[in-house]
């Protein structure tokens, strides 16, 4: 899988890039990612990339011509291209699982004010927002998705099925976990998990990911809930 960031600011990934299991598969090639600066295709030798709105208003917006350069430069026959944007869709699973059967993905990161609509409106597959925030600038975004879509190149787990498991995978949240000691300052591990009756274990399990859900996110366990009533 390649990833192709075109951003103002390429350092802020030098340090993440490197680190845990996205760092592993990165080293390994088996994510590539590809930092281009806009600032090499600004539009004077000063590296202006951003300018005033239309219509006035505060901030700045990253203009038309140096991100269509970047994108002329890195685009592929089967590249997707993204744009992160608080006003994109929101980044969950399922979008995540989409995303991740492309090959190619250039990801735009917004700044300032955002990316002249020009741009989105005739070179962007996706505006993916990460969620109902707003960031200081779409390398936070895009670090985001890199991660959560190279969780599905083969490799990147160390135990596939793990991500089976996991929170969102089957819109429940994942169940508590617990580790040595049994006994910490007096709080003890559940009896049921040291005894080693597994099909005891997996219902427990799954009784604990449907009341932390429908606790903590009653939107997901009403999607799990009709889900199930479907037979799907």
């Amino acid at each position: 899988m390649k990833f192709k960031i075109l951003t103002l600011f390429p350092d802020f990934f030098s340090t993440p890039l490197k680190s845990g299991l996205l760092g592993k598969v990165v080293l390994e090639e088996k994510v590539i990612v590809n930092l281009v600066n806009i600032r090499d295709f600004a539009i004077n030798e000063y590296g202006k990339c951003d300018d005033y709105p239309y219509g006035g208003g505060s901030g700045m917006v990253i203009m038309a011509e140096p991100i269509k350069k970047a994108l002329d430069f890195v685009r592929e026959k089967n590249t997707v291209v993204i744009s992160t944007s608080p006003s994109g869709r929101v980044l969950n699973q399922e979008f995540v699982k989409e995303l991740a059967d492309y090959k190619d993905i250039v990801i735009i990161c917004g700044h300032y004010e955002g990316i002249d609509n020009r741009i989105i409106d005739n070179y962007v597959d996706y505006e993916v927002s990460v969620g109902d925030y707003v960031l200081s600038g779409g390398e936070f975004a895009a670090l985001n998705i890199i991660d959560a879509v190279s969780r599905y190149v083969p490799g990147f787990m160390s135990n596939e099925s793990s991500l089976e498991e996991e929170s969102f995978e089957s819109d429940l949240l994942e169940y508590p976990q617990y580790t040595r000691p049994a006994n910490f300052e007096g709080l003890k591990v559940p009896d049921l998990l040291i005894g080693g009756n597994h099909k005891k274990i997996k219902e427990w399990r799954l009784e604990q990911s449907i009341k932390k859900t429908k606790k903590v996110r009653p939107d997901l366990f009403k999607r799990y809930i009709t889900r199930k009533l479907l037979g799907e």
